[in-house]
């Protein structure tokens, strides 16, 4: 169901769109290659088993879960607005 002047499914174009874009981001931001020894942040030892796990991984846990907050309150891209513009 679409509103207003656009066509049935458009919504749903929108939301598939929004998925597709942040699933293309994620694996943007995905690591590859050799892991590092040491965290390029703090110089710290990267545990063996995270380097096995993570392959590419170029942060420690502290350093890696400091940059994913950081990330966090950047935010994503609203395509429809906020309801406050759409009131205006």
């Amino acid at each position: 169901m679409a509103g207003g002047w656009s066509r049935d499914g458009a919504v749903q174009e929108q939301i598939d769109a929004s998925v597709a874009d942040e699933i293309e981001r994620a694996r943007s931001q995905l690591a590859g290659g050799e892991s590092a020894a040491n965290c390029d942040e703090c110089d710290a030892p990267i545990p063996e088993a995270r380097r096995k796990a993570i392959p590419g991984v170029r942060l420690c846990i502290g350093c890696q879960s400091e940059q994913e907050k950081q990330d966090s309150r950047a935010g994503g891209i609203n395509r429809r607005g906020s309801k406050d513009s759409q009131l205006r």
